[in-house]
Formats: C-alpha cells, structure tokens, sequence
C-alpha cells in the first residue's frame, strides 16, 4: 500500500506574499498539500530620509550591523550604492537571512541558534562591550527588544526603518470568499503581522465560527503568542522557527488528529 503524503489534499493558507511564497507554496505542494496564496503582508522602502543616508554614508563608523530578517537585507541593499561595500560586522537571525545576505556579496559574522529576539541577545550579549556601536536597520512594525537589551549592556544602537509592513488590500476579498466557503483547512502564520491583519478581517466581516475547523499553525513563539492573545488555539509550533519545521509540525498533528482542527 503506498502510504499518503503528509498534507494529502489539505488546502495550506500560505500568508506571504508573490516574492517570499514560492519556497514556502513548493514544499507544502510536495507533502501532497494544496497552497493557496494569500498574502496578509508586504513591504514597501520607506522614502530615503536625510537620517537613513547619513547612517548609509556612515556605516564604518559601526561595529555591527543586525538583520532581522531577509526582507531587512533585501530592502538595505537597495539603498546602497553599489561602490559602498565596507561594512561592519554582520550579524543576523536565521538561516534564510545568511543566505539572501550572502547572495548579495554579504557575510555573516554571527549567527545565533535560536531564531528570536530574546535568543539572540542572549547569544549576541557576549560581543558587546560599554561604547560598542550598533545599527540595527528594521521595518514599521518590528519589536525594539533587540536594540532596548543592547543598550542596557552599553552598547550605542541607532534603530532605522527602512520597510512599511502593510496588509495587501486584494487579499481581503480572497480570504473572505475561502473562509466563507471553508475552503481552508491549514492556516499557517509567519508573524504577528500576519495574525493581527487576518484576525482583522475575520473580525471585520464576522467570520470567526469559520475557524473552527482549520488547524492553526505558527512559526515561533511570538506569533504563537499573538494567536492566542486573538483567542485563537495553535494546534502546531515547531521548536525550530523555519517554515519546513512548521509544516513537519502539522503533519504530526495530523497523524494524531488527521480529520479535524479541533
């Protein structure tokens, strides 16, 4: 008997936009799951204000520099000028993020184990000293945890944003359609901002009965966090903050609970 693929026939709400989802929507294709973009965020570069080029004419003056994230690396190169390649010292959260700074002539001079704030000052903490100077390049939405603790160790943190996280405005009637007609049955969650404009919507058009038979899943604990602050209940979270660690998640729930979200 050939044994099932672990997401067989299961639709996947896959909450990143055209230029992030492709990975995502191929691994959840080849567990024999059914992706269905809807992207519940975007970004935009903010205007390049007189305080951003300053740092982006500045940056030897810095000893580190820290990513958060790859659309944090994608959208800082695009402001620099191609001759301005002396950086500091790079460090950044999670595997992806090494990878898209690397495709860009970039290198990672740290990488923590675990991939959220909390974890990474706690790794990090040790190449701070009293006077170490820190940027910390980020988006509209982004926490200050990383740059508060920093500063609490001495460090000097100049915190930029250079990204708008927005909600995609044709997403609304998308979602609302396939929650209506329960046509989702794997809702997977990136980051808080997925949540937040999700719930939203769900909120928004009163379709929070509509829930009850999809199974939750988020990336880390922070967004795990803001679903069950909306009142949601998270059925899978992986211990390792990747996408292929979430959907391995699921799956195991699945075999637990293969017919139902609740």
């Amino acid at each position: 008997m050939i044994q099932s693929l672990p997401l067989q026939n299961k639709t996947v709400m896959i909450p990143r936009g055209k230029a992030h989802a492709k990975s995502f929507s191929e691994l959840v294709a080849r567990q024999g799951g059914i992706p269905v973009e809807i992207p519940l965020i975007a970004f935009r570069p903010v205007a390049a204000t007189e305080e951003l080029l300053d740092i982006l004419h500045n940056l030897h003056t810095y000893d580190w520099i820290i990513f958060t994230s790859n659309v944090t690396v994608e959208t800082f190169f695009s402001f620099m000028k191609k001759q301005q390649t002396e950086l500091a010292k790079i460090a950044v959260i999670g595997e992806k993020t090494k990878e898209i700074l690397e495709s860009m002539g970039g290198k990672a001079d740290f990488v923590p184990q675990q991939y959220v704030a909390e974890g990474f000052v706690e790794e990090f903490l040790p190449h701070i000293k009293q006077g170490t100077r820190v940027l910390i390049p980020k988006g509209s939405l982004a926490r200050d945890y990383i740059g508060t603790s920093l500063k609490k160790q001495g460090a000097i943190v100049d915190e930029v944003i250079i990204y708008e996280t927005f909600l995609p405005e044709e997403s609304r009637e998308k979602l609302v359609k396939m929650l209506r007609n329960k046509s989702l049955d794997i809702l997977t969650f990136t980051s808080p901002s997925t949540i937040d404009h999700f719930m939203g919507i769900v909120e928004e058009n009163k379709l929070r009965d509509h829930l009850e038979h999809c199974i939750i899943a988020c990336i880390g604990p922070v967004s795990t966090k803001k679903a069950k602050k909306w009142g949601l209940h998270v059925h899978a979270a992986p211990d390792k903050y990747t996408v292929e660690e979430m959907l391995k998640s699921v799956a195991g729930y699945l075999k637990i609970k293969p017919h139902t979200g609740g």
